[in-house]
């Protein structure tokens, strides 16, 4: 089916919308931790834009240093946590339905991806074995763009890290469509004029999706 709207491109995030959510795992070891629920992401959200895990993602620290600082942030609200643990929270599922999505999508329209990312793990999506890495590999093969805070010393929200992705896709941000499951970083997209689609359940976001670029993505 030809694409009849007026998106001419789409960007994706990568973990929590290609892969399944971290916070699914952060939430497994607090559970194992018995400490309150959403403790790793109230740690993240303070100070989100100079805390370890801001530091991180614009490579700013080396491993050794993200643990020290996060553990220390961690420590200041009560907690005890291991930076490495959560760091290896990281790596998700690959959602099989979005990889067909990506499929459908390459023959029509040129599709790209943005994501907060560390230099830690293997390769972009943060996986921590070697076959993981292979397999997020393959899919990193079908973006024409990527765009790695590690790599660029940016992160979301800040907008100059979704101007640069439309930038190299040559498209004009009001024809491109915007997935992620942080509400945050679908604000400065949408701000941008996006159409912005935040990821809750996969399957409703691929409705979203097909609504915007008119044609089927399974």
């Amino acid at each position: 089916m030809r694409n009849d709207s007026l998106i001419t491109a789409v960007l994706f995030d990568f973990g929590g919308v290609i892969t399944t959510s971290p916070f699914e795992a952060f939430a497994r070891y607090e559970l194992e931790l018995g400490v309150p629920p959403d403790s790793i992401r109230k740690i993240n959200s303070t100070n989100p834009d100079d805390n370890a895990w801001a530091k991180m993602e614009r490579s700013e620290v080396t491993l050794p240093e993200f643990c020290e600082l996060f553990e220390a942030e961690a420590q200041s609200m009560g907690l005890e946590l291991s930076g490495e643990k959560v760091l290896g929270c990281l790596s998700g599922d690959v959602r099989p339905q979005m990889v067909r999505a990506l499929e459908i999508l390459k023959r029509q329209l040129p599709i790209g991806c943005i994501t907060n990312n560390m230099k830690s793990g293997h390769g972009s999506g943060m996986s921590r074995t070697e076959d993981q890495a292979a397999a997020i590999a393959e899919i990193m093969t079908m973006f024409e763009v990527v765009i790695e805070s590690a790599k660029v010393g940016i992160r979301k929200p800040d907008p100059r890290i979704y101007e640069m992705a439309c930038t190299e896709l040559k498209v004009d941000p009001r024809n491109c469509a915007y997935l992620d499951d942080l509400g945050i970083n679908c604000k400065p997209a949408a701000n941008l004029g996006m159409t912005a689609i935040k990821v809750i359940d996969p399957d409703e976001a691929l409705d979203d999706l097909e609504r915007a670029v008119g044609f089927s993505l399974r």
